[in-house]
């Protein structure tokens, strides 16, 4: 037995099967009226298609999530208001400090807000410096329920939501789902980083994969390659222009254009 769900969840005005993982994660989903299986994951289509047997009906197309087409881009025509492409990186960070400085003081601890600012403004200027590449970056996209994507980078490598994590000058230990940094109390940061990455897929209805970013780490330990998520230094960001053979430049700029408007957010 896979151990596959099927949920029913309505999106857009129709209702989807998703077959969703043990950890509640989206692995596909089937589209009664178009008759297709969206997968998100090749690897595992006979089991989705399993899952799916008892609900299927007639002869289905079977393959990864159509990009929007010209239909689906039209409403995209955003108002200033719902446009999400000007964010700075930390946009909701120099928001929060501008509203709350904080209290300022030799004696004081520096304000943590500061350090993970600083450590994502030095992530969005690599990711902005890959557009030359075909890639188009996102940053501090809002959520439902306060939270937000650090970075949501686009291109012809595929699509990544980037969470940033500052570690200047301290040891980094992972042993998956837990990160340690420094003598702080491990916590299970790598369960955030999927939900996001899940949580964009849902939104985007494409695959979105997961990637930690440690901005500055004096060393890292990792007891195994975590599942299904990339660990990467700020000086290794660079190095994602070299993935290809995914998406091509129009799919890049459609899927920008959809991920760019804050209403695909709004519904998760």
């Amino acid at each position: 037995m896979s151990g596959l769900r099927v949920v029913p969840i309505r999106r857009h005005g129709r209702e989807l099967l998703h077959v969703c993982g043990t950890d509640g994660s989206d692995l596909a989903w089937y589209d009664r009226d178009d008759a297709r299986v969206s997968l998100l994951h090749a690897d595992r289509r006979e089991d989705v298609l399993t899952a799916l047997g008892p609900f299927l009906t007639g002869p289905v197309t079977v393959g990864p999530p159509p990009v929007p087409g010209p239909a689906e881009l039209a409403r995209l025509a955003l108002h200033p208001d719902d446009d999400l492409a000007p964010n700075r990186p930390g946009e909701a960070l120099l928001v929060a400090l501008d509203r709350d400085p904080g209290r300022p003081g030799p004696r004081l601890r520096p304000d943590p807000r500061r350090r993970a600012l600083a450590a994502e403004q030095a992530t969005g200027a690599v990711l902005d410096g890959l557009d030359g590449a075909g890639w188009r970056a996102l940053h501090s996209l809002p959520l439902p329920g306060g939270d937000r994507l650090h970075h949501l980078l686009i291109g012809p490598g595929g699509l990544y939501a980037l969470h940033v994590l500052p570690a200047r000058r301290q040891r980094v230990h992972i042993a998956d789902p837990l990160v340690g940094l420094g003598r702080g109390e491990p916590r299970p940061l790598l369960r955030r980083v999927r939900a996001d990455a899940d949580r964009a897929a849902h939104a985007l209805t494409a695959e979105v994969r997961p990637v930690l970013v440690l901005v500055d780490p004096a060393a890292v330990a990792l007891t195994a390659e975590p599942r299904g998520l990339r660990v990467l230094t700020g000086g290794e960001l660079a190095g994602l222009a070299r993935l290809g053979g995914t998406l091509k430049p129009a799919d890049v700029e459609a899927l920008h254009a959809l991920a760019r408007d804050r209403g695909t957010w709004a519904g998760l």
